[in-house]
């Protein structure tokens, strides 16, 4: 399946320039999500992934299913002040702005091995902060796994020496 098909564009969203991928009709077609999930999984399950780390809010979108499918646990990294527990923070910037995530302290233990997860990979600000994250609990990066990649955006570069696939790639706007 090509899930690009089922990827739309949206101009000028959320600030005038910014063209935003919507995976919405991935989410909604049964066998487009099906080849979301199982191929971001069948690419993860040889690294030995002990948890899955989302970032809010997309990154739980397809996290959780993975995380699932690889029989491992899933953790969420979210915005400040949301998670209830103690909390390690990540701030990283968007191709659009700042922000943080936050992860509870004991989310990760020292040495799981873990996939980062999110929807896209533009220009490795989120990425970073997730495995910022998880190297803070003590956790190993163990790849990094995208539904899409804008990679004329050269998010790689700031996750240089992981492992990072992504499902559909994006090489000009």
């Amino acid at each position: 399946m090509n899930l690009a098909d089922h990827i739309r564009d949206i101009p000028d969203f959320p600030k005038p320039g910014i063209v935003f991928k919507d995976i919405t009709p991935v989410l909604a077609d049964p066998a487009a999500l099906d080849a979301a999930v199982q191929g971001l999984a069948d690419w993860a399950r040889p690294l030995e992934i002990d948890v899955v780390i989302g970032a809010e809010a997309r990154g739980f979108l397809l996290g959780p299913a993975i995380a699932r499918e690889l029989g491992a646990g899933f953790v969420l990294a979210r915005k400040p002040g949301k998670l209830p527990h103690e909390t390690i923070r990540a701030e990283y910037e968007l191709e659009y702005g700042t922000d943080s995530l936050e992860l509870h302290t004991d989310a990760v233990s020292r040495g799981h091995r873990v996939l980062v997860h999110d929807d896209l990979l533009a220009t490795g600000g989120t990425a970073a902060a997730l495995a910022s994250l998880v190297e803070q609990a003590g956790g190993v990066v163990a790849g990094c796994a995208f539904l899409i990649e804008l990679a004329f955006l050269a998010g790689r570069e700031r996750l240089a020496g992981a492992d990072i696939h992504a499902l559909v790639r994006y090489d000009s706007e």
